[in-house]
């Protein structure tokens, strides 16, 4: 079976926030699957700060996106024809598919997943790479403890909202950092974080010190910037930093400035430490089977913020990541 797909290429690297002359959309018609391979459909894309750093020519974890290639993208997809024993017609599978409708791809790079536990969304959110993340970077990374006050940043995204339910349901007080009461009320009254700090209302050290006074022990960074130079001041004896991500400096147009408050890991004793989720892949089925467990029990919410709209959609809500419009999981139903 031949298919047509639409899909979105690279037509220029951005100069800070990608715009319309970032993408190009082609039609292409794909090969039949060889042996070994998988066609499928493409239903839900994921969508994740990542993607703008995927795009830059730097050397970095994961080659950047060449221009004239299709946009790298995790997704959830359905299997339409099968070249490959270990998938049938029907099957739900997960993978890096790219940002398009179809796809041709080797059979050992696709994950079967299961509909009946939770839908394709939450396979890219809780139960996918944000929920490992927040899982590996909280456990493993920043070593949280009961009785730790945990600080996250990008509270109401895909990953900080998973970290914070799992840092509470841990034994933790967590306390959140997202823009605006809205988001504030979700992550206090549904997801039962103990405080959040509205960074829109002033530095973001003061609002932490008022709901800690003693400090913070752990700090999950997904803004990086300014927010984590605010973390570094409000840092007890012996805290640990885990760097997800720097969302606030993916756009910018000049190198940020590194963080002015740095000496107080020494003053400290603290540690900062970056982590790849892909370390971990050997351990993904754990991350998995704690929070599924946790999904069953009711005990962790997992949302997603759904846009539809294919793939012509995709450069306008992936600039959602950068304007704060999604609360949870951000992803692209085509």
């Amino acid at each position: 079976m031949t298919v047509t797909a639409r899909r979105v290429h690279l037509a220029a690297r951005p100069f800070g926030l990608p715009d319309d002359s970032t993408w190009a959309i082609e039609e292409t018609e794909l090969p039949a699957p060889s042996d070994g391979e998988v066609l499928v459909r493409v239903t839900h894309l994921s969508l994740d700060p990542a993607m703008r750093g995927w795009l830059n020519d730097v050397r970095s974890y994961v080659p950047p996106v060449a221009v004239g290639e299709v946009m790298r993208a995790f997704g959830a997809a359905v299997v339409v024809e099968s070249r490959d024993p270990a998938f049938a017609p029907g099957d739900a599978v997960t993978g890096i598919l790219g940002v398009t409708d179809h796809a041709v791809l080797p059979g050992d790079q696709l994950t079967a997943i299961d509909l009946d536990v939770a839908p394709a969304t939450t396979w890219l959110g809780a139960l996918g790479m944000p929920g490992m993340t927040a899982w590996f970077g909280l456990f493993d990374v920043a070593r949280a403890k009961p009785g730790d006050t945990v600080l996250v940043s990008g509270a109401a995204g895909a990953v900080g909202s998973v970290v914070g339910q799992l840092a509470k349901a841990h034994g933790c007080r967590v306390i959140g950092i997202a823009g605006g009461p809205e988001k504030g009320r979700w992550l206090t009254d549904e997801l039962g974080f103990d405080a959040v700090v509205d960074y829109r209302e002033g530095a973001v050290h003061r609002g932490v010190r008022a709901v800690a006074p003693e400090g913070i022990d752990v700090y999950f960074d997904n803004v990086g910037g300014e927010m984590l130079d605010s973390a570094l001041r409000v840092l007890r004896l012996g805290a640990r930093i885990a760097i997800c991500g720097a969302i606030s400096t993916y756009n910018a147009t000049e190198p940020p400035p590194g963080p002015a408050h740095y000496m107080s890991l020494l003053v400290n004793r603290a540690s900062m430490a970056g982590f790849l989720v892909f370390d971990y892949e050997d351990r993904y089925g754990e991350a998995v089977d704690g929070i599924r467990a946790m999904l069953d029990a009711g005990t962790l919410v997992a949302r997603e913020h759904v846009v539809a709209g294919g793939v012509d959609a995709f450069g306008d809500t992936l600039l959602m990541l950068f304007s704060g419009g999604n609360t949870g999981k951000l992803v692209l139903e085509l």
